[in-house]
């Protein structure tokens, strides 16, 4: 099997770490290496924008400015992810012959920080540079699913919220709709074994 790139996307408590974790298990115990890289990344900027996003360091009350500065901490954190020399994507797919998993890429970027058309112009071209993954795996979530599981966390960020939630599940369908790439499309509220299932399926019959 070719070392593969692959992308899970969902609002916050799709579950997208847990898939994330099951699915390199299903890599390592086939005997192939497997990473989970999340975004942000455990990289300076990445350092900046976990804290950023779970208390206000950033002098901005305007969401929308709040959102436009994040999108900038994102692409430059992503090119880090990208093609840092330690453990960056390509150094570990293509000289480590490691299957790379992430939790987020650009598609959050464009699901989180776009408000209008003219900002998802905006992002998208912060993100135009960025290689297409092998695989993206969208976790679809009913908002008041996610908000249910969402209490059950002793540490929240500025996004999980209703409001951002809705718009944010709304960005990614119509993101979604339109992507050329190969994608699976999962129904979140299926069991977590279901899902596992779903994914190793769909990866053992295209890839």
């Amino acid at each position: 099997m070719k070392k593969l790139f692959i992308v899970l996307e969902g609002i916050d408590g799709s579950g997208t770490s847990t898939q994330a974790s099951l699915l390199q298990d299903y890599f390592i115990n086939k005997g192939e290496k497997a990473v989970i890289s999340p975004e942000p990344t455990s990289g300076v900027i990445g350092k900046l924008i976990r804290e950023a996003m779970q208390k206000p360091i950033i002098c901005l009350e305007d969401q929308q400015k709040f959102d436009q500065q994040m999108a900038y901490l994102f692409a430059a954190d992503r090119h880090y992810h990208l093609y840092n020399d330690s453990d960056g994507v390509f150094k570990l797919i293509e000289k480590d012959q490691c299957h790379v998993i992430t939790t987020r890429y650009y598609f959050s970027s464009l699901a989180y920080n776009c408000h209008t058309p003219e900002e998802f112009k905006f992002v998208s071209q912060l993100n135009e540079r960025f290689p297409n993954p092998d695989l993206v795996i969208y976790i679809d979530l009913p908002v008041e699913v996610s908000l249910e599981r969402l209490q059950e966390r002793t540490i929240k960020d500025v996004y999980e919220n209703r409001e951002k939630l809705t718009q944010v599940r709304n960005n990614y369908h119509n993101i979604f709709s339109r992507y050329n790439g190969l994608i699976l499309k999962i129904d979140g509220t299926e069991t977590i074994i279901k899902i596992n299932q779903n994914i190793l399926k769909f990866v053992n019959t295209h890839f």
